[in-house]
């Protein structure tokens, strides 16, 4: 079978993974999380995950029908390193949405006319209308990590970027706008993981980039890139959640959970709703590299 990138990700397993990364993807069973920091040794049971996962559908369609009936707009930023799980979460946020008023914004890399323009304004294009919800698989932080990891902007481009995201944040919030910032963390033995179950399926070959293999020997420049980022805007108005998802059940799960208790929408049911876990899912303080 011909793999993606000459198989480079193959490649770089068996030839420049750290023997740590190496051994504990060797070692693993299917079920297992190889992540030495994880609070849980094996992923979520499925028949856990899915009666919970159906509860939460069920309260997603209130919400929505409630955003629908007061007008309400809400946006949730996903971000994430490569193979974090962010589209499997909006996945499950809203297969039983009707897509008309849920949409998914993934921008491809900017046009020649839009690297002219404003930073923001190709996204502030797709920001939800009344009723509406907009899920971003990626967003505007894409200048805080992946463009600087790679050199596609400059300092001073980021920096300026840095002091305007905040403020640019607080008018949307100011607005009315409910802001939802998630970060899907992901441990590197998890990452390369998925990478080589990608490259080995062509039904999901497609998932992969020359930035997914690039990124692979950038793990640290990613890190800093990351830890810089939740300094300079985890903010009041708009902080950030951090969700392990090393484990993509539990991940998802809470994911949902966290947008759903700070939403009073009508018929919610906190039983259903359940109860974040807080091992899980957190502020940047929970974040680990």
């Amino acid at each position: 079978m011909d793999l993606p990138f000459d198989g480079a990700i193959s490649a770089f397993f068996e030839n420049d993974a750290p023997d740590e990364i190496v051994n504990a993807i060797k070692r693993a069973e299917k079920v297992d999380i190889i992540n030495p920091d994880h609070p849980y040794s094996e992923r979520m049971p499925r028949k856990a995950y899915q009666k919970d996962l159906d509860a939460l559908q069920i309260e997603l369609v209130k919400m929505k029908a409630w955003a629908r009936d007061t007008g309400l707009r809400v946006a949730i930023v996903f971000e994430g390193r490569d193979a974090a799980g962010k589209g499997g979460t909006i996945k499950r946020f809203r297969e039983n949405l009707n897509p008309r008023g849920a949409n998914v914004v993934a921008l491809p890399k900017p046009s020649e006319t839009e690297k002219s323009q404003w930073y923001f304004q190709r996204y502030i294009d797709h920001l939800p209308a009344a009723g509406e919800i907009t899920f971003f698989d990626r967003s505007w932080y894409n200048r805080a990590v992946v463009e600087h990891v790679f050199g596609f902007c400059t300092p001073a481009e980021r920096q300026l970027f840095f002091k305007q995201v905040p403020e640019v944040e607080k008018m949307l919030v100011d607005d009315g706008i409910r802001l939802f910032k998630i970060w899907l963390n992901v441990g590197r033995a998890e990452q390369l993981r998925r990478f080589l179950a990608r490259e080995r399926d062509p039904l999901k070959q497609w998932k992969l980039s020359w930035i997914d293999v690039e990124g692979l020997k950038r793990w640290d420049a990613y890190s800093a890139a990351i830890e810089e980022t939740f300094e300079r805007t985890h903010t009041s108005h708009a902080p950030w959640t951090v969700i392990r998802s090393d484990d993509k059940r539990r991940a998802r799960i809470n994911a949902i959970r966290s947008v759903l208790t700070q939403l009073d929408y009508s018929r919610k049911a906190p039983k259903a709703v359940g109860t974040i876990d807080d091992s899980i899912c957190g502020g940047p303080d929970i974040w680990d590299d």
